[in-house]
This record gives C-alpha cells, sequence and structure tokens, in this order.
C-alpha cells in the first residue's frame, strides 16, 4: 500500500531535472556504484573504470539500451536461455525456473530490464503456489520482460490476459450472473488506483466488465456467452462496459500515474526519498505521455535526485540483490557460478521467486531484515568464497582478482580494492585498521585472508544497503 504522503525533504526545486557532476556532486567512484547497484545488480570492477571515465549520461545510455554487462554475456546467451527456461518450465521443479531467472539477471546483458521485470513480478504478484504451473509462470515471466519499459495501459491489458494471472485471481469462476470479484478488487487496488480511489461498487461493476475473460486450453479466452453485457457504472462512467474498457478506464485516471510513479520511485530511489511533491510531478509527467514508463524510469535515473547525497546508501538490498549484487562484483562468470546454487541462497534469505507471500508482494525495506535473515546473509557471506557451498567450482580467488585490477597483494591493498568494489568508497585508515584486527591472529595464507576480507565486507551493515 502507497503510503499518503511523504516527510518533506530538502530537495531542490527540481528533483527531476538532469543530474550534472559538479563540486558538489561529483561523477565518481560512489556514483557509479550507486548508479549498477539501483539500476543493476552491481558493476565488476571494469564496468566501474569505464564509467567513471564515459561519464553519466553515456553510462545511463548504455543502461537504458539493455547492454551494459555487453563484455561478460555468453556470445550465445539468449540460446542458452532459451533453453535453461524451457527445460525449467517441463520439469515440475521451481529451483530450476529461478535458476533459469538468475542466470538472466547474473549473465544477461540487460540488468535494468531484469530489474524491471521483478518490479513487475511484485506489482503484479503471482505466485506458482496456487497457479501450479511453470511453463505459465514462465510466460507471464516473459511479459513482464516484454513490456517492462511499455507504455502501461499495453502492459496492463497483456498482463490481465495471461493464463497465470487468470489461474491467480479466479477469473474463470467471474460469468455472467456469478461475478468473482478476486480480479477486478486487485486491478484496482493494487495495480492501478489503490485503496481510497474506488467503491465498492466500483469493485462490483469492475467484476462484471470482466466477465468472460477466462481461459480455454492454457490460453487466454474471450467466452462472449459468459460475459455480462448489461449497463455498468465505473468511476462515474456509464455504459456497457467490457474489460477494454475497464482498463482504459483505469489507466486514464490520475490515481494510476501517482501509483506508477511511487512503484517506479520504490525501485530506485531509497526509502522516503521523494516528497509528495515529487511523486505528483512525475505522475503529471506519465500522464502527459500516456504512461510511459521507459521514460518515467530514464527521468529519475538522469535526475539530480537519483544522485543527491541523500539517496545514496539509504535502501536495504532484497535477497535477490545482496546475492547477485554480490556475485558480479565478485566477477563469477569463469568459470561460472551455479545460478541453482545462487538462486537457492535467495530462496534462503528470504525471497522466492515465483513465489510472493501474497497479492501483495514483498514488503521490502526494513523488512527483509530479521534476525534469521541476517544470520542467513552472515553465512553466504562465508560461502560465496568458499567453493561449491557458495556455487563455485573452487574457492574464490580473491587475492588473484584484486591483482588483476591492479592492485598491489598486501593486505590493506586487499581491504582497499574490495572496498571501492563492494561498497563504492575509499576506506579511511581506520577502518582498514578495524578489518585487519578483525581477520584474526591465526590468519597467515594471504589468499585465505583475502577471501575473509570478501566475507567480511559482504557480512557488513554497509554492503546490506544500496
Amino acid at each position: 500500500m502507497m503510503p499518503a504522503r511523504f516527510e518533506d525533504k530538502p530537495i531542490a526545486a527540481d528533483p527531476w531535472a538532469p543530474y550534472v557532476p559538479d563540486e558538489k556532486s561529483p561523477w565518481d567512484l560512489r556514483r557509479v556504484v550507486h548508479l549498477h547497484r539501483r539500476a543493476g545488480f552491481a558493476a565488476t570492477w571494469a564496468e566501474i573504470q569505464r564509467d567513471l571515465k564515459d561519464g553519466p549520461r553515456t553510462s545511463i545510455d548504455r543502461l537504458l539500451a539493455g547492454r551494459a554487462y555487453r563484455d561478460v554475456v555468453p556470445t550465445d546467451f539468449a540460446r542458452a536461455a532459451d533453453i535453461l527456461g524451457g527445460a525449467a518450465g517441463g520439469s515440475n521443479e521451481p529451483m530450476r525456473l529461478r535458476a533459469w531467472w538468475v542466470y538472466r539477471m547474473m549473465f544477461g546483458p540487460d540488468p535494468l530490464g531484469e530489474r524491471l521485470v521483478l518490479m513487475w513480478h511484485n506489482h503484479f504478484a503471482t505466485s506458482n503456489l496456487k497457479v501450479d504451473d511453470l511453463v505459465a509462470m514462465r510466460r507471464q515471466n516473459e511479459v513482464f520482460r516484454k513490456h517492462a519499459r511499455a507504455p502501461f495501459g499495453e502492459l496492463l491489458d497483456a498482463v490481465l490476459r495471461d493464463p497465470a494471472m487468470l489461474i491467480w485471481l479466479d477469473a474463470p469462476a467471474n460469468r455472467k450472473g456469478h461475478p468473482n470479484e478476486n480480479l477486478g478488487r486487485e486491478l484496482m487496488e493494487l495495480f492501478t488506483l489503490g485503496i481510497g480511489n474506488y467503491t465498492e461498487t466500483d469493485v462490483k461493476e469492475a467484476a462484471r466488465a470482466l466477465t468472460g475473460w477466462s481461459i480455454e486450453d492454457d490460453a487466454f479466452a474471450e467466452v462472449d456467452s459468459a460475459h455480462d453485457p448489461g449497463e455498468k457504472t465505473i468511476l462515474g462512467k456509464k455504459g456497457r462496459w467490457k474489460a477494454t474498457d475497464l482498463i482504459r478506464i483505469l489507466v486514464e485516471h490520475p490515481a494510476t500515474a501517482r501509483r506508477l510513479a511511487y512503484r517506479i520511485g520504490q525501485l530506485l530511489l531509497g526509502e522516503k526519498a521523494m516528497r509528495s511533491t515529487d511523486i505528483d510531478a512525475l505522475a503529471a509527467g506519465l500522464r502527459r505521455r500516456n504512461l510511459d514508463i521507459g521514460w518515467a524510469v530514464e527521468t529519475v535515473l538522469r535526475s539530480r535526485l537519483f544522485f543527491a547525497d541523500e539517496n545514496i546508501g539509504n535502501r536495504v538490498l532484497a535477497p535477490v540483490e545482496y546475492v547477485l549484487g554480490a556475485a558480479r562484483a565478485l566477477e563469477l562468470f569463469e568459470p561460472p557460478a551455479n545460478t541453482f546454487i545462487l538462486a537457492e541462497w535467495v530462496t534462503r534469505l528470504g525471497q522466492e521467486l515465483f513465489y510472493p507471500p501474497n497479492v501483495g508482494g514483498w514488503p521490502g525495506g526494513r523488512a527483509w531484515l530479521t534476525s534469521r535473515s541476517l544470520i542467513a546473509r552472515a553465512n553466504f557471506a562465508v560461502t560465496i568464497v568458499s567453493g561449491q557451498r557458495g556455487g563455485l567450482a573452487e574457492p574464490l580467488d580473491a587475492l588473484g582478482l584484486a591483482r588483476r585490477h591492479g592492485q598491489g597483494g598486501d593486505r590493506e591493498s586487499v581491504i582497499r580494492f574490495f572496498s571501492r568494489v563492494l561498497l563504492g568508497r575509499e576506506p579511511s585508515p581506520a577502518w582498514c585498521q578495524r578489518l585487519m584486527a578483525a581477520l584474526g591472529a591465526d590468519a597467515r595464507d594471504e589468499s585465505e585472508i583475502a577471501r575473509r576480507i570478501v566475507s567480511r565486507i559482504l557480512a557488513m551493515p554497509e554492503f546490506q544497503l544500496g
């Protein structure tokens, strides 16, 4: 549920004005790492250096164009992803489908696109617990991917015709004379308007408009004999409305634009980063542009608010962001990390992909940090560098990674390198000293010490925030 108002913040008068680096807000390591942790799943050291050199405009251009991770994408990525997805769908093993999606997030060229797919999966929260059809769940995931940046009306129409969604919200039971309100209610409450912007009568009338949208032979079907053709009044508009009319009415309503502005801000900005007036301004821009999601995402990513100090390192990472961010920053590409094991860790940390907890999706934010999940994150931090239990064929060569990128082999140099690539900051001498003291007096092997440095940083409070 979207909070009614946000606490006012002392941000610039026009927060959606483009970010221009200056002395107060330079284009530096901190902001490059921030960009990739918010709009993707972290960056490698080479990608960070490339973007530092190229500047914000070109770096954001790459993300928007879906080619931010071009240098580490397998040459046969699309074919491999299709094969893995097809095999997972026919396997009756949900973890294989989760591993397929993790493969796309880890190795695909379009991290921003996958972040948007994840956002829509949470927005249109559909669980295989009820759908019980991995093929249908994968198809829904592809619907999100195809329309991730599209005008919202196109996405909404496609989702409401999606078999997984129709099963999830009991559309086949919604027929003339016996309306089922589940789809109509969630359509208004969660997908478009939000609570307070419709009445119970609107829900009942929306359910009547949706009658006849069903499933036949595992595909969408519009059954004329099941549709209620009578006159309906929805949000004050009277007519013999069908489902397509209902979608148009909801898309045109100002509350839908505002809800979408909040959702996109929730994805790309930290907790309470936007004022109510900021949401209104972004919503107004959406309404002028047919609810163009791609425009809104680009506007936020290029904005001074996105790169403001108040918006950096103030948002709790979801499990998939935490796990994939560590794996990508540590360059677990060759040999590739086992995405099945990475998907298991995401689930263990509390985010079971394709199984959101309810129609409202995952609550997010501080809800991710429970005593149990913090212990699990600490365990992941140890196992990710250890070898097979962390998805690797052998222990991580952390020392070798630092040296490949021109760092010295002494402990302080290794600490400084991993602080930069994992946290996006230059560590102070005192911080380095505290970390070295925590490594343990028994540590002698430099390779093992480097792995301990990595696991310590991954378990720190700072790495839980992006």
